[in-house]
């Protein structure tokens, strides 16, 4: 568990329950006490306390010693992308852009050194990773992490460099930073991003930003092809005019929609 350095106001039972949550994946469904207490370098007994308590709120079962995650679990999440209204927005556009390019479609936004997938539309086609929304990569090594890494100041940019990366993914090339740097560079003068096979063989990609209102980018949408079908040449023929048209009018939709006004929930 990551510690916070001395934060008085830091809940550390909420940041072990959650670390129990993040221990199940898809190569981990069932876990017992155990597992999780490895997982986590966390005492057995504090792991179950926890396991129980999830039990108790619905976030977890148990069957024979075993604990799974139950489908509750997934409020965590898309409360987030509902409170953000990205999925409604980006939905018809990412649908509309795959049934142009017949290939798959993301959008993914920046935690930490990472990239989590938000929105995707995919297509039946052999890929070299499992991607669903909530999977994380390392942001350097794909093209919508690094159309998000180039909107970041320098200060904000070597902040997240030196945050280790939560996916578990070791991407097939490393990078050096003065190569990053001039990468990022020249993100930001042509307003794009493309990744030949950097995070694993056979997957190509480019990637534009979506911005609010201010200007800040605070998503990238992507077009993913399999490297041994679609060359670079067709990617930025072809995709890669369909894929800014389409992030300029998911980015002209996310900015219309902080125009509207908004309610206060009703009390009940």
């Amino acid at each position: 568990m990551k510690r916070p350095p001395t934060e008085p106001d830091f809940v550390e039972a909420l940041a072990r329950g959650l670390n129990v949550i993040s221990a199940f994946s898809l190569s981990h469904l069932a876990l017992s006490v155990s597992d999780v207490a490895a997982a986590t370098k966390l005492a057995r007994p504090t792991v179950r306390r926890l396991l129980l308590t999830l039990e108790s709120l619905g976030y977890v079962r148990s069957a024979n010693g075993v604990y799974f995650l139950t489908p509750k679990v997934l409020e965590l999440g898309t409360s987030y992308i509902s409170a953000q209204g990205m999925w409604d927005i980006a939905r018809p556009r990412l649908e509309a852009l795959v049934e142009k390019t017949k290939e798959s479609s993301s959008m993914s936004q920046l935690i930490g050194s990472d990239i989590v997938y938000t929105a995707r539309v995919p297509v039946p086609k052999i890929i070299g990773m499992s991607v669903h929304i909530g999977t994380r990569f390392p942001a350097y090594a794909t093209s919508m992490g690094r159309v998000l890494l180039s909107d970041l100041t320098a200060k904000e940019l070597d902040a997240v460099l030196k945050t280790p990366s939560d996916s578990g993914v070791v991407p097939r090339l490393k990078f050096a930073r003065k190569e990053l740097d001039q990468s990022l560079a020249e993100i930001r003068k042509r307003g794009w991003a493309m990744s030949d096979e950097q995070l694993s063989f056979g997957i190509r990609s480019i990637a534009a930003p979506v911005r609010d209102a201010s200007g800040r980018t605070v998503a990238a949408v992507n077009v993913t092809v399999n490297a041994a079908e679609t060359s670079i040449a067709v990617l930025k023929k072809e995709h890669l005019p369909l894929l800014l048209s389409t992030a300029a009018a998911i980015t002209h939709d996310f900015a219309a929609m902080s125009l509207l006004p908004t309610t206060s929930p009703l009390n009940p």
